[in-house]
Parts: C-alpha cells; structure tokens; sequence
C-alpha cells in the first residue's frame, strides 16, 4: 500500500433511489425501498474509493466484512448521502466506518473491512 493513508481520512458519496434498488426476491418486489443490500454496496463503494488511491501496481483491495445497521426506509427518487471514514489503517487491512443519511436523518450505519492482497495470490486461489 502506498503511503499517505490515514485514520480520519472521509470521502462522501450520494445515491438517489431507483427501482433497481429495490428488494426483490424470486422476482418479486417485496416493498418499493432503498434494500439493505443496496445500502451494504454503496457503503462498501464509499470505503472502497477511499482506498483505491494507495493501491500498489499488483495490489486489490478485497471486502472482509461488513456489519450493517439499516435504520429507516428511503423511497424513491431520495438522495441517500453516504460518508465513509478511516478508523483503522494495518499493513494489509482497511476499517472504514460508514453513515448513510437523506434529508430525514440517519438512515443506516456500519463498518466495512477491506484486505489488500497481491492480484497474483487471488489469481491464484481462482485457479485453484
């Protein structure tokens, strides 16, 4: 990882709600809302952009865990702003804390792992 990356470190990044965020399962809609399962990858997104400048050459950064508080509902067409910030740099990891907010509050909270790990050793374990 180059140098540089620091706890503190936030980058903010804003989703409106379509239907493809939706939860559907089977094919079917559930409830027309922002799902957790899109929120878990905006919040992973947002963690991941604050890495992706400290990348080496042959390094990626791969997602470790993800522990998730879905608070409120979004409906459609609301602008969710999500903030993700640095609480714990190691010598091959990323702990990113992440907030996810429209105009009515907070709607979601969590915490993102990232692993960095050499592009040939996932190369690697795909072949394997």
């Amino acid at each position: 990882m180059k140098p540089g990356i620091h706890v503190g470190q936030s980058i903010s990044i804003e989703v409106e709600v379509t239907e493809e965020m939706f939860p559907c399962f089977e094919g079917k809609l559930v409830h027309p809302v922002y799902s957790t399962a899109s929120l878990v990858h905006h919040m992973e997104w947002a963690s991941r952009l604050l890495l992706l400048p400290y990348l080496e050459e042959g390094e990626e950064g791969m997602g470790a865990s993800v522990n998730v508080k879905h608070l409120a509902p979004s409906i459609l067409g609301e602008r969710v702003h999500l903030t993700a910030e640095i609480k714990k740099v190691t010598v091959n990891s990323l702990i990113t804390e992440v907030r996810a907010e429209t105009q009515k509050g907070i709607i979601g909270t969590g915490e993102v792992k990232q692993v960095i790990l050499l592009k040939s050793k996932i190369q690697e374990f795909l072949k394997s």
